[in-house]
């Protein structure tokens, strides 16, 4: 478990180590930051696209040598934008990060498989843990190392460290039985069935998706917050933001623990309601550091948690279609998160602090409404 919670955490650490550093990247290639603030959406919008495309195969072919194959591929596509010349290229390669870091998804759904069902939310949140402590310490660590040895130098330490976990993950994981013969067009199609035949897991997907756009917001956002007067931050004191964000970590575990006790309802609304609290004290953040720092914390308890019971929930549906759940599900968040992204750059640059937070605050405000519109007809909330 201990191997599987770093692994998820330092692949999905890939998609976040570019946050901090958007003001020194825009300033290697002579761009605004708000621009550089695109490559952030570049990098999930691969991520939902690789989650769509490649984890379905999971439910047919052997884990153990697809998650070889994407991990040998990320670690490249990691090097390539060490290497970037041009803003174009790092584009690209920013793209091609977010597609193979989708192998992150094909260690969640072996997790669950291989889990009692009675400690299957545990053993998630487990696994979620290393994941979420991957997405909040990667601005941290980015952050320090771009300081100390440049932004580049980012990359190519994550290069590294994902070839070690692709060697350790080979020798650990065991080859999966031939689990069927569904033809890729056939697997890809029966995404719409799943969703048709589970409607719990649409709704899910579709709370997901607002918490993450809410949640890439903020941390999008936040560096053009920070980098800017009255903070005037640099890359590592901006990356330190991420050890609050990893205090909320703690909320993963006990939300897994509620939708094994089958709370899954009331942690969904109360995890909801503190997100949508969260936004209200950011506001207050354009002046107050303090501000910034709870609402951070709050907003990181709240998306987590959230999270992972949403997992709980999905999971224990269609068992013998696990990737092709986790890819309808990730696919919507990594969509909700692209739209944060894209929406945080572009409202900053027209609306400044003020007018993002409004925004991020509109995403938890439909989640809880929508959720409690459902709730009454869903036998698993």
């Amino acid at each position: 478990m201990l191997l599987f919670a770093v692994t998820a955490g330092a692949m999905v650490a890939n998609l976040y180590y570019l946050q901090p550093l958007l003001a020194a990247v825009a300033a290697a290639f002579g761009r605004e930051v708000t621009d550089a603030g695109y490559l952030v959406t570049f990098t999930q919008a691969g991520y939902g696209i690789g989650v769509l495309l490649i984890v379905p195969i999971g439910d047919v072919l052997d884990r153990r040598r697809l998650l070889s194959i994407m991990m040998a591929a990320n670690a490249a596509a990691l090097l390539a934008a060490a290497a970037s010349p041009t803003f174009a290229m790092f584009c690209a390669s920013s793209l091609l990060i977010g597609i193979t870091a989708c192998a992150t998804m094909m260690v969640i759904p072996y997790v669950a498989s291989i889990a009692p069902a009675r400690t299957r939310g545990k053993s998630i949140a487990q696994a979620m843990t290393g994941l979420l402590l991957g997405i909040l310490l990667a601005r941290t660590v980015s952050g320090l190392i771009a300081q100390a040895a440049g932004w580049r130098v980012v990359f190519v330490s994550a290069a590294a460290a994902v070839a070690v976990l692709a060697v350790l993950l080979r020798r650990a994981m065991k080859t999966d039985p031939p689990r069927g013969r569904l033809r890729y067009r056939q697997l890809i199609a029966s995404l719409a069935a799943v969703v048709r035949a589970h409607p719990e897991l649409g709704r899910r997907a579709l709370y997901g998706m607002l918490a993450l756009a809410s949640f890439s917001m903020l941390w999008t956002g936040l560096t053009f917050l920070l980098s800017a007067p009255p903070f005037g931050y640099s890359e590592a004191q901006i990356g330190l933001f991420g050890l609050v964000g990893a205090l909320g970590a703690v909320s993963a575990n006990a939300a897994g623990r509620l939708a094994d006790r089958g709370h899954a309802r009331l942690a969904t609304t109360a995890l909801a309601i503190v997100l949508l609290a969260s936004w209200g004290l950011l506001a207050l953040g354009a002046h107050s550091l303090a501000a910034v720092i709870g609402g951070v914390f709050l907003l990181d308890v709240g998306v987590q948690g959230l999270q992972v019971t949403h997992q709980s929930v999905i999971y224990s549906i269609a068992p013998e279609a696990r990737s092709r759940v986790t890819a309808v599900f990730i696919t919507s968040c990594f969509a909700g998160a692209s739209l944060g992204s894209a929406l945080a750059s572009a409202l900053y640059a027209a609306y400044g602090w003020a007018g993002l937070c409004v925004a991020g605050g509109l995403f938890p405000a439909l989640l809880l409404a929508v959720f409690l519109a459902f709730t009454p007809r869903a036998r698993k909330a």
